[in-house]
This record gives C-alpha cells, structure tokens and sequence, in this order.
C-alpha cells in the first residue's frame, strides 16, 4: 500500500471514529439529550462573556438562521440563555446557562483525554511534526 492510500484510509477511518467515539463520550445521564452539533454550538459560545449571534455563526461557519434553530432547542433544552445588548437593543447575545457551562467543560475533558492519548507516547520532535502535518491539513480543509 503506498502513502497516499495509507494516509487516506487513516484520516477518513480517524474522522468516522472521532465523531462515534464524541457522540458516545457526551452522552451522560445530565446530558442524554445533547447531539454532537449541540456541543459544538455549545463550546462555540463559550463560558465567558455574552455573544452575538453573528460571531457564534461566523465560528461555525453557518448562517445565522441556521444558527438560531440550534440556539433554539438548546433554549428549550437549558443549555442556552438569550439577552438583549444594553448597547444596541436589535442585537440578540447568547451565553450559557450553568447546565450548559457543565456541558462545555464535559466536552473540553473529553477533548483534552483524546489529546493526550494522542501525544503521551509521543517526542517533543514527533509532536512538532504532527502539529506540522495537522496545521497543512486544517489549511487544505479550509480553502
């Protein structure tokens, strides 16, 4: 088997074991109604300050309407909560409610676990090499 059929056989294997092994890894008792688009909106908003809509949109790269069908059910669901800017009333801020903040910090756990299986056994030269070869494929994907 030559190189490029190696690597292709290895990212498109890694891509569907990441998005099964995530979606088994966030489901928990607190979190059973949690989709993995739902996380992502989730760790888009992030647990600091307010956001627009349109920021959280443009960090997914969705539209705001499609956007706001998310935000939608993760109201419903009290991952989510909106407000309105003091600065400019039009403008919708969304944040996350403390269920959703425990949300968010499921997530980043259940990343950092699979970082670090990735590079424990790895060489500081390996890891370098990685995040190389990684950084070119995020570029290819981007375009």
């Amino acid at each position: 088997m030559d190189i490029n059929q190696a690597l292709n056989e290895i990212l498109v294997g890694l891509f569907h074991s990441i998005n099964t092994i995530e979606e088994q890894a966030i489901k928990t008792e607190e979190f059973k109604n949690v989709t993995t688009n739902d996380m992502h909106v989730i760790e888009a908003i992030g647990t600091g300050e307010p956001k627009n809509m349109t920021s959280v949109a443009r960090a997914l790269s969705v539209t705001t309407g499609t956007l706001t069908i998310s935000v939608n059910s993760l109201v419903k669901k009290g991952f989510v909560e909106r407000s309105r800017s003091e600065e400019d009333r039009r403008v919708v801020l969304v944040s996350l409610t403390d269920k959703g903040k425990r949300a968010h910090e499921h997530h980043r756990q259940f990343h950092d676990r699979m970082i670090q299986s990735i590079v424990e056994e790895l060489d500081e030269e390996e890891k370098k090499v990685l995040v190389k070869a990684l950084r070119r494929m995020g570029v290819f994907l981007n375009q």
